[in-house]
Parts: C-alpha cells; sequence; structure tokens
C-alpha cells in the first residue's frame, strides 16, 4: 500500500486529531461510537471534537489560561469563522476544524447548523439564568443541532447523492440530543451554579424545576426510541446505547438529590452495551 502524502496525510491526520481531542474526554461517547460502524464512524468523531473544544473556551480552560471574556468571545468567534471559511474552502489550518469540514461537505452539514451551534457557546457567556424561551433556544444550538450533524452523517456518509433525512427521523434526533442535554443540566446543576455561575433550568435547584425537567426528558426519550428502528443498521446499535446510557442516568436522577451529579458505574456501561449487542431492544429481535 502507498504511504499517504499531501492532501491525503493532511486528512487522516486531521482526523486522528479529532479521535484524540475525543478519547481526552468522554468515556461514555467512545464506548458508544466504537458501535458505530466504519461507514460513519470517523465523522461522528469528528463532529464531536468540534463541539467538545467549543463548550471547553466558554466553560473555563480559556478563562483559566488568562483570557477575560471579550478575549473568550473572539476565541469563540474566530473558531465559527473559521468552521465556516473551511465549509466553503474545504481545508483549515486547524485540524479539527478542517476534519470536519470534511465531515460537513460529504454529508450535507451546512451553515444553517453551524451558526445555531455557535451562538449557543456564545449564550454561555452572558446568559446567566435562563427562562423558558432562552432554555429552548439553548438546547436547540447546543444539543439538537448535534443531533442533526450526526444524522446527516448516517444517511449520507459514502453516498454520491446526499438525501435528506425523513421529518420524524429529524424529529427523534432532536429530541435525543435535548434530553441528553437537559440530562446534563440536572447532573451539572450544582458545578454550574458555584463554577460557572449558570443555571440552565431556571432555580434548576428546586423540586419543582427538577420534576419538569424530568418529565420532558422521560418524554425526549421515549419519543427518540420509537425512531432509532428508522436508522440504517450501522448507526442503530451505537444509538441505542447511547440511549440506554442516558435513559440509566435519568432513572438515577429521578431518585437522587438535588447536587447529587450521578453517574453510570463502568460494569452497568459494560452491561447495557452487552444488552445491545445480543438484543436490539428496538426492533424485538435478536441480532
Amino acid at each position: 500500500m502507498t504511504a499517504a502524502t499531501g492532501l491525503s496525510l493532511y486528512d487522516r491526520t486531521a482526523d486522528r486529531a479529532a479521535s484524540t481531542v475525543i478519547a481526552g474526554y468522554s468515556t461514555s461517547f467512545g464506548l458508544a461510537c466504537r458501535l458505530l460502524g466504519r461507514r460513519v464512524r470517523t465523522h461522528v468523531r469528528v463532529i464531536y471534537a468540534l463541539v467538545r473544544i467549543a463548550d471547553e473556551i466558554v466553560d473555563g480552560p480559556a478563562a483559566e489560561a488568562g483570557l477575560d471574556r471579550d478575549a473568550t468571545r473572539r476565541a469563540i468567534d474566530d473558531l465559527e469563522a473559521e468552521t465556516l471559511r473551511a465549509l466553503d474552502e474545504g481545508f483549515s489550518a486547524n485540524l479539527v476544524v478542517h476534519a470536519f469540514a470534511r465531515t460537513a461537505r460529504e454529508c450535507g452539514i451546512g451553515a444553517d447548523l453551524v451558526r445555531p451551534f455557535f451562538a449557543s457557546m456564545r449564550t454561555d457567556l452572558d446568559t446567566r439564568e435562563h427562562d423558558e424561551a432562552s432554555r429552548i433556544g439553548y438546547i436547540y444550538g447546543s444539543a439538537e443541532v448535534v443531533g442533526l450533524m450526526c444524522l446527516q452523517v448516517f444517511v449520507n456518509a459514502g453516498r454520491r447523492d446526499r438525501v435528506l433525512p425523513d421529518r420524524l427521523v429529524r424529529e427523534g434526533a432532536r429530541r435525543l440530543g435535548a434530553a441528553f442535554q437537559e440530562i446534563n443540566f440536572l447532573r451539572d446543576a450544582a458545578d454550574d451554579r458555584s463554577r460557572l455561575g449558570r443555571d440552565y433550568l431556571g432555580t434548576s435547584a428546586t423540586p419543582r424545576a427538577r420534576a419538569a425537567s424530568l418529565a420532558r426528558i422521560e418524554q425526549d426519550l421515549d419519543a427518540a426510541a420509537r425512531c432509532i428502528p428508522l436508522l440504517p443498521p450501522d448507526c442503530r446499535r451505537a444509538v441505542a446505547l447511547a440511549h440506554a446510557l442516558f435513559s440509566a442516568l435519568a432513572a438515577r436522577l429521578a431518585t437522587a438529590g438535588g447536587d447529587e451529579r450521578v453517574r453510570v458505574s463502568t460494569p452497568h456501561k459494560a452491561l447495557l452495551a452487552v444488552r445491545v449487542l445480543l438484543l436490539d431492544p428496538f426492533t424485538g429481535g435478536a441480532s
């Protein structure tokens, strides 16, 4: 096999850089991602690598490095501008942005999904307590569009002619993303308040607010579950595992104290993975 050179080598290096970012930040995501088919696995990793970098900019590391709020805003603005430019040009000197742009151009991820994401990241610099309207908008930009990006990969990776995902499946992708985000809001509520000075749920420490959030999560997870059988076979098990992991977190949140950060143990994660591998609960039959 001829060794990769030039742009081919640069592309591969960019993909590896994105995988390194994900490996450093998320074990649960890495577990689910390994169940994705090779056709889509790298594409999903690079999406989450870009998302993670943007999230980290506004969640502390930039400030710890000495950037004030204006400088942090410039950093997130610059990352968005570089990403949008790479969508047009197909190249970036930022390896993770380059990898994301390659995925976006192949799978049909456009500025209509990228811009809302970065808008939500900027919201973290300005909004300390969300009301219902701002919470809905924030969740759309920070999580639902990420689900839609992944869905574009699921249906279009490796295709010559891109297709638009079915409306029902798009709704499922959005609601799964919303459930994931709101679960994270509840898990991280104490840290968000004390370290970042944010309240995503609006007086999130109150039992009433927690109950309303848990009800929304249950409804979103149920709606998303109905759409998983409609996904391509090489994507379904990974999404099913992610759904199972977050459902387990939701169940623990329902019985935990308000400031307790719940988690799913490593043995429980492994058990859920085995169940998904041996029996697909969304088709009702053995795999």
